[in-house]
Formats: structure tokens, sequence, C-alpha cells
């Protein structure tokens, strides 16, 4: 019988999903990065972790690093050598929400918004989280600096407050609203990297909302949210392809349970 997959904790989702040669006459296939082999490049590289600190943010063991790292480095030289497009997406991974101990050693923002947040809704809770800016509906999710987040029960908001994301941005961003235990997220413009970590975490998104926040959220409430199920941002000009749902498999929630 095979090993279960031991899921891999990502705490900055990628803010870019694909990379395109500039001459692209010759189209080749993609070469697919997953987001667990990405988030190994990403702490040891760009972070400058040792493979030991690594295997603890990741929450895996050190040979599990080291092989994924090595997958990984393979898979960029041959689309930088090659001449071929390099996608990000899939892999055994979960959305990080704050709850290690180890999270970024504990330099983590989202450990103490977990540990406000971490108490049980109930069942009868919805909680909504919308981007914020002086009452109205920021515009640009991965400049978020405060989120206005709203508990709905029975049809009526029985608390809100504002919570500053303490310049979390872009990839991380997912990760706050999981250890916030959103349910919904109201925002204006959104990239496809951000949809995926959303989708990955469990959040529904609404997107391409603009106005007042307390507003929206009422009209959600009431059914009457005018909103763009395909929203963009202009900021990120690649998402999935067509057909494909995140959370699916390969998408995140995969063997991850």
């Amino acid at each position: 019988m095979p090993r279960p997959v031991k899921c891999r904790k990502v705490c900055h989702f990628p803010n870019v999903l694909e990379f395109l040669p500039a001459d692209d006459t010759e189209k080749k296939a993609p070469i697919v990065l997953t987001v667990d082999e990405y988030e190994t490049i990403r702490l040891l590289d760009k972070k400058g972790y040792s493979q030991e600190q690594c295997a603890v943010s990741m929450q895996i063991a050190r040979t599990t690093v080291q092989r994924i790292y090595e997958i990984a480095r393979k898979k960029i030289a041959d689309a930088l050598i090659d001449g071929h497009p390099l996608r990000i997406e899939g892999g055994d991974f979960r959305i990080c929400d704050g709850q290690s101990s180890n999270c970024s050693f504990g330099g983590c923002y989202k450990q103490e918004i977990y540990q406000k947040y971490a108490v049980e809704k109930g069942e009868g809770i919805m909680r909504i989280a919308v981007t914020y800016e002086n009452g109205q509906i920021f515009q640009h999710f991965g400049h978020t600096e405060t989120f206005k987040i709203y508990d709905v029960e029975e049809g009526k908001v029985v608390h809100s407050e504002v919570v500053d994301t303490n310049g979390s941005g872009h990839g991380a961003l997912a990760g706050v609203l999981n250890a916030l235990n959103a349910d919904v997220l109201i925002c204006g413009g959104i990239g496809g990297g951000a949809q995926t970590a959303l989708a990955a975490a469990g959040i529904k998104l609404f997107g391409g909302v603009s106005g007042d926040a307390d507003k929206a959220v009422e009209a959600f409430i009431n059914k009457t949210l005018d909103y763009n199920p395909d929203v963009k941002c202009s900021h990120h000009e690649h998402s999935h392809g067509e057909g494909h749902t995140c959370g699916e498999h390969g998408c995140g929630s995969h063997s991850c349970h």
C-alpha cells in the first residue's frame, strides 16, 4: 500500500502563476512547478533558510525538502535553458493559518491573528472579510493593509471589527484570511494567484465589488451583491486555464486532510 502523502505547509502563495519566454515562435509544452516546490525555492534560495529550517517551516522531513528542492531546481533549469513556459500549480499543500508555533520561527503575524480568532465561530456564524480602507472596499487585494470582518448570524451582522494585516501583502494574505477563520472574501481587483490560494484555503470569493463596505455586506446577506465572478487584476496577467477548478485534485486539497 503506498505511503500517504504528507501535506506541505505553504506560507506564501506565488503572486505570478505563469512565466513565458519572450520569443514564443516555437510553442513548447509548459513545465509545471508545484506550489510546494515553489515554496522550497522561496525559502531556500530567496529567504536563505537551511534545509533543516525549511523542513520545520513546511512541516516535513529534511530528506523530503532535499528531494522536492532538487526536482524544483531541475524544472527551473529546463525551463530557462530550453525555453519552456513555466507554470506554477498543483501539489500536495495547505495554506498556512498561523497554527504552527514554528511558523517563520516565531515571527509570523498569522500566529497572533490565529490565537485571537481560533475560537470556534459556531455552526450558525458566517465570517465575511472585506478589503477595507476608509469605509470603502479597497480595490487591490495584494496591497490590502486592513480587512474588516463581519460575523453574520441569522441574516444579521452581530459583530464587526477592522483587522490590520501588518503589511503581509500578496501571497501571505490568503493565510491571514485563513487565520481569521474567514468563510467569504469581498474585494475589488484580485490576481489569479490569490484566487487560487483562496480556493485552496476554502474561502469563497466575491470580487469586482466597489463602494461602501458595510453596504456591500448588507447586499451579500440579502443576496443582491453585484460582483464579477470572472474578476481579474491588471497587475497579474495569468491564472489557471479554462476548465480548471481550484480545490480539485492537484490544486492544493488532494491528500491534505
